[in-house]
């Protein structure tokens, strides 16, 4: 007989134990290990089976055995023990509650997808455990933070392999009751609960659910709820699940419901309004749609100045290098919904505007998510340096007539939270028998003193503990494709501990480039195999559903490892996820990454693995380009030559055989001698004949330098300082004196955009230079300048200079101001300056106009530039 209807009845626990409740509830568990050895103490078969969730382990207990806990006072003692801890660490100050006043009060962070913890799958990849960590540092740092999401009834999907090595979907349905959820209820106990008005007369309801992200509160709408139709219920069914106008009712519900959920939650807590809001990724634009409609309605501003108000206030982050990824619909559609009142007194057309592709190669039929979220925030940032350079270049069209490098699009690189991701093991060892923390800025130096033959044994340790879970995995993913148990024998002996263990898990689109490896079958296997150096290969990743080629890859790649000559030495584990990530980084001594050079917006997967003391192996892509230093692992070289695309996958692949034959693999079995590193900063250096000390070396040498460099603390820091901060800053002006600076803001922009078409560079000349100019000269230039009724001070004039191509572009450029000299009516300025010539060879200047504003953030916010 099949169940009707399913749910979750939650466990009441007698008095004297009842804080394990918060302590399971309350999702700093996941990175705090002794509160998971807290649980596991209790009763650790029942742990086990529980998959190491508290929520579910408490309802696993029986009564007897919670009441026979609730009688041992050594338990007791332990868990109000640990509740103290965890009440210390909500509300103990921490690193933000130094900062001065103008570090905003209260932070809103809004994503699709939060990577937490397995037991919470809301997440598909690289994205959402970004968010997931950023989160977590915010906790751990003090950041007033609210994260914003939706609960997916299904939550990413799981998988498996059928016989012939095709991936299956399947979709196992959660219930929020039974897990670390709240329901945010109303103060008569009713649930609260948002509406959206959608076409047709029709409405979608959603409640909030709160999870407790440590000290940050995170709220996920979830549609599946009385009142809703059943389509309206299937919204949140699944994370990126559909596409057409349901992937634009998820999207209108995470921004616009967002929004809503927000200030509802802000009645119900009594915390401040948010004076930042950070849109991680276009998904979640619409949320700067549903602010201006409440200045609109609630402020009585216009759209100008309203857009000016939201706008000063908005972090835009893209994670995005290629097009292909960012979600783009029918303007028809957009429309559409809008119609139907959404945004009552917000006109539609200026809606469509802010995503409208209006610029050379776009397609004016298209409403682009990341294009209305550029245009929506003051503020924007990638997530690598070299993905600022990339993004800068692909939205370089929205500010015509700057050169690439001029586009407002910054970059903090992202970062991993040490805690979650760090080995119990290694942080025992590099950080806590130091005498530091993981929460509080540990000094990661301190690795250089351990001695070369215990961080070895600990490498060893870790690679065990992998192995150990692959061949439960790879049984378990066989027994799934149908294999009997007399089949799988070989399976209690594949991969060796002693062999040098190679991981790559990631998602599966083809840019990542999975099966570059199977380039040539016949020399990975040589290497697999090699008598001398043998490597072994462990590799995860899911493809999309509707991503045919990529499964194809998983298959080919799958197929491979399905050889009896070598499946010993790899293997492909099914359904990567957080809890698969716990023994996959720390276990592998390499990690590869080898993407499309530079499609790779930052890839932390392969930080993950340096905190473990893992060394990378990677192409010059995402944070590995900026990071990479020669000692902290391997670069893979990029086909920068023009070849075709089967070319470059042929070249890139033959660099990466030769490396892992004639460096990477000799250098761990102890060949190649020792490093000029192995001495740095107190390094030990002990011989040891059997030990490979170079490799040892690196190793000290990447946790040392990258532990700081890639924490998610580091990330938060960067953030906070570079862009929550000058966001605040910003938004507080624009609102004080009932929105005056918004709506001076406002009527300028409007003046400055009407008056620009007409404006121009009428004459330059200059004076100064001799026949023979020399580094050092002084150049004066004069520039007369039509403003067309724009005042001198709305504008800055400047010379920029810099060296000369032979097609009259200029490179390396520097710029000075021009002032203004003298009115010579009818709009007429004369403007001057002085350069220093500070370069030898082709030298060549010009002059330009851009609008000049204090409230600007950037002089190309605008997009508007006169070249003389």
């Amino acid at each position: 007989m099949k169940a009707i209807r399913r749910f979750t009845v939650r466990t009441v626990l007698p008095e004297s134990i009842a804080p394990l409740a918060r302590l399971a509830t309350n999702l700093r568990w996941s990175w705090h290990l002794p509160t998971r050895e807290l649980f596991a103490s209790l009763n650790p078969q029942i742990w086990d089976e529980s998959a190491h969730d508290p929520v579910t382990f408490l309802g696993s207990v029986s009564r007897e055995q919670l009441q026979q806990l609730a009688e041992d006072s050594e338990v007791v003692e332990r868990v109000r023990k640990a509740a103290e801890d965890l009440q210390g660490y909500l509300e103990e100050p921490r690193w933000y509650q130094g900062l001065s006043e103008e570090a905003p009060k209260c932070i809103a962070y809004f994503s699709p997808e939060f990577g937490i913890t397995e037991v919470l799958p809301q997440y598909s990849g690289g994205l959402g455990i970004l968010a997931g960590d950023h989160l977590k540092a915010a906790s751990d740092l003090g950041v007033p933070l609210i994260g914003v999401g939706l609960l997916y009834q299904a939550g990413y999907f799981k998988q498996s392999l059928s016989r012939d090595a095709w991936q299956q979907e399947t979709y196992p349905v959660l219930d929020p009751d039974g897990l670390p959820l709240t329901l945010l209820r109303e103060e008569d106990g009713t649930p609260a609960q948002i509406t959206l008005p959608l076409p047709d007369g029709r409405e979608l309801h959603a409640w909030i659910w709160r999870a407790d992200v440590g000290r940050v509160p995170l709220l996920l709408l979830d549609s599946n709820v009385p009142g809703n139709d059943d389509a309206a219920r299937a919204i949140t069914d699944r994370l990126y699940g559909g596409g057409g106008d349901h992937r634009l009712q998820q999207e209108l519900l995470l921004g616009m419901g967002g929004v809503k959920a927000l200030r509802i939650y802000q009645r119900l807590s009594g915390v401040p309004a948010p004076e930042v809001f950070h849109t991680n990724e276009g998904h979640a634009g619409f949320l700067g749609i549903e602010r201006i409609r409440e200045l609109i309605e609630t402020k009585q501003l216009s759209w100008d100045e309203a857009l000016a108000a939201g706008r000063a206030s908005t972090v835009f982050t893209t994670h995005t290098p290629v097009p292909a990824g960012i979600d783009r619909f029918q303007k028809s559609q957009i429309q559409h919904f809008f119609e139907a009142g959404l945004a009552p007194g917000v006109p539609v057309e200026n809606i469509l505007a802010l995503g409208s592709e209006s610029y050379d190669g776009g397609d004016s039929a298209v409403f682009n998510m990341a294009v209305m979220g550029l245009r929506l925030a003051q503020r924007a940032n990638g997530v690598a340096k070299l993905h600022g350079v990339v993004s800068r270049e692909m939205f370089s069209g929205l500010w015509p007539g700057f050169d690439h490098s001029e586009v407002p699009i910054s970059s903090v690189t992202n970062g991993v939270h040490v805690p979650t991701w760090v080995d119990p093991k290694v942080s025992e060892l590099v950080i806590e028998r130091s005498g530091g923390s993981l929460l509080d800025q540990p000094d990661w130096s301190k690795v250089y003193q351990i001695p070369d033959a215990e961080l070895w044994s600990l490498r060893g340790e870790l690679r065990s503990a992998l192995i150990d879970d692959v061949r439960r995995r790879v049984r378990a993913s066989w027994k799934k494709r149908g294999a009997a148990d007399a089949e799988l024998a070989w399976t209690d002996s594949i991969l060796d501990p002693n062999v040098l263990t190679i991981g790559f898990a990631r998602r599966v689109p083809t840019y990542k480039r999975l099966t570059l490896m199977l380039r040539d079958p016949a020399r990975l296997k040589a290497l697999l195999l090699d008598e001398k150096h043998p490597i072994q290969l462990v590799i995860a990743g899911k493809s999309h559903p509707a991503d045919d080629a990529g499964k194809k890859m998983i298959q080919d790649l799958v197929r491979f490892t399905d050889d009896p000559e070598v499946r010993h030495r790899i293997a492909f584990l099914p359904n990567y996820d957080i809890a698969m990530a716990r023994t996959l980084f720390p276990g592998c001594d390499v990690w590869l990454n080898n993407p499309l050079r530079p499609l790779e917006a930052c890839g932390t997967s392969g930080m993950k693995a340096a905190i473990n003391g893992g060394l990378n192996l990677s192409v010059l892509d995402g944070w590995w380009d900026e990071m990479y230093d020669g000692e902290n692992g391997w670069a893979i070289p990029t086909a920068n030559n023009g070849a075709s695309a089967e070319e470059r996958d042929d070249i890139e692949a033959a660099a990466l055989y030769e490396l892992l034959e004639d460096q990477v693999a000799p250098r761990f079995y102890g060949v190649g001698g020792t490093s000029e590193a192995a001495g740095a900063a107190g390094a030990s250096t002990e011989p040891d004949s059997d030990l490979p000390t170079h490799w040892i070396s690196m190793i000290k040498h990447t946790i040392a330098t990258l532990g700081p460099a890639v924490s998610a603390e580091r990330m938060l820091n960067d953030y906070v300082h570079k862009l929550y901060e000058p966001a605040a800053i910003a938004g507080r002006a624009i609102v004080a004196d009932n929105f005056a600076a918004a709506k001076v803001l406002a009527a300028w922009k409007s003046k400055v955009t009407a008056a620009w078409p007409i404006l121009a560079v009428e004459h330059v000349d200059s004076v100064g230079v001799s026949e023979d100019p020399q580094i050092g000269d002084t150049l004066t230039v004069r520039a007369y300048v039509n403003l067309d009724g724009l005042s001198s001070s709305d504008v800055r004039v400047e010379a920029a200079f810099g060296k000369a191509l032979d097609t009259d572009e200029l490179s390396d450029t520097d710029s000075v101001a021009l002032h203004p000299v003298e009115d010579l009516g009818n709009g007429r300025h004369l403007f001057t300056g002085d350069l220093v010539i500070d370069r030898s060879g082709s030298f060549g200047y010009t002059v330009r106009v851009l609008p000049e504003n204090p409230a600007l953030a950037n002089r190309a916010e605008l997009g508007l530039v006169t070249s003389a």
